[in-house]
């Protein structure tokens, strides 16, 4: 077994190549040879890294010529070119082309190289294929929906995947998970940089965590961990041929109710929340407050010797539009952004974590690995 996890530095790709690059267990495949392939390095013993730049064609197309996917038997696309401030690229046809382009660049000189001998390809998608982002989706969403009648990349690369895979001897899975939170640095969507950047240099000033959104609202999450062992049950089991699935962590929460959790992990008082005290404050954007604050988390990382970068749009990215977005900073969304797990448990994977065990997991190891500051 030869997996080829394309963008491999984001959130989910960078979980996928641990999880395959492990030594396998609870009945996953164990995969020979990983080929983590991004534009930046990856720091995972074990893998082969490719540096590739997908927009570029020729350069994918010289890269399977020299054989350094020769061999491969499972694909990983989790690859994603978003906009800077996010929302306006979820509208925009423009990105929407460029993202299957992307997607064709890498998987169309792969499926036709001499000697193909690739088993099974998994594709992302997520909640926007129901048509969260456009103001409506079902309560709660499932797979059997038809499709939302809206644009979205999204059905671009996955009819581009459909038409490939016609008459070959390959199959797919497609996965749609809900909110992803993992380890990734510069990403668009994960929120964990940007909740452990706004505590660190809270703390810093002795200030207790307040949460800084708005209106409560009922969400779901999926560890990325739980996602790459998603992506390992989908790559070898049967019923996953052809499928779409949902996945998410099996559980649902507010993040009022979470957030005393999150500041107990961090070593941090939980504030009032901005909305609602006596004061009347209105909720705190973070996309707004926390780039002026650039010097006080590089002091921070310099305090502590962390080895996030001091840049801290290097380590959250635009990661603050997101949180602005889910924390419900910028007004309460009309309607929950829930799906149904229904299907994929009933085909075999029934894996699931408490979402308070996944933040605290993960802002432990962030401390572990010194990417934030001691508890």
């Amino acid at each position: 077994m030869k997996v080829v996890v394309f963008g491999a530095t984001g959130v989910i790709g960078r979980a996928a190549v641990e999880h395959f690059a492990a030594t396998g267990g609870d009945g996953d495949l164990v995969a020979d040879r990983v080929v983590a392939v991004s534009r930046r390095p990856i720091d995972i013993d074990g893998v082969d890294h490719v540096p590739l730049d997908l927009a570029d064609a020729a350069a994918v197309q010289t890269a399977v010529r020299s054989g350094a996917f020769a061999g491969t038997t499972h694909v990983v696309y989790t690859a994603l070119q978003e906009s800077d401030d996010l929302v306006s690229g979820w509208h925009d046809p423009v990105l929407m082309a460029h993202n299957l382009r992307l997607f064709r660049n890498s998987l169309e000189p792969l499926a036709a190289a001499e000697g193909e001998t690739l088993e099974h390809v998994s594709l992302l998608q997520g909640a926007k294929a129901y048509g969260l982002h456009v103001g409506r989706t079902p309560v709660p969403a499932k797979e059997r929906s038809r499709r939302d009648a809206h644009e979205n990349f999204y059905f671009l690369q996955e009819d581009a995947l459909r038409a490939l895979v016609d008459g070959a001897a390959w199959a797919w899975t497609i996965l749609r998970p809900q909110v992803v939170y993992g380890e990734s640095f510069g990403s668009p969507m994960n929120l964990l940089p940007a909740i452990g950047v706004y505590a660190a240099v809270e703390r810093d000033r002795g200030r207790p965590l307040v949460f800084p959104g708005g209106a409560a609202g009922v969400h779901e999450a999926v560890d990325a961990r739980l996602l790459a062992r998603a992506l390992a049950w989908a790559a070898g089991a049967p019923e996953a041929r052809g499928e779409i699935f949902n996945v998410t962590n099996g559980d649902v929460f507010a993040w009022r109710d979470m957030w005393p959790a999150i500041a107990d992990v961090l070593g941090m008082e939980i504030g009032e929340p901005a909305v609602g005290d006596r004061a009347g404050r209105a909720p705190q954007r973070l996309a707004e407050t926390m780039p002026p604050r650039q010097d006080e988390w590089a002091a921070v990382v310099d305090r502590y010797g962390l080895r996030s970068p001091r840049d801290m749009a290097a380590f959250v990215g635009s990661s603050w539009i997101y949180a602005d977005m889910l924390f419900g900073s910028l007004g309460p969304r009309s309607i929950p952004a829930l799906l149904s797990t229904v299907k994929i448990r009933r085909a075999g994977f029934a894996d699931c974590i408490d979402t308070e065990d996944m933040f605290r997991e993960w802002f432990t190891r962030f401390q572990d690995r010194r990417l934030l500051p001691p508890r």
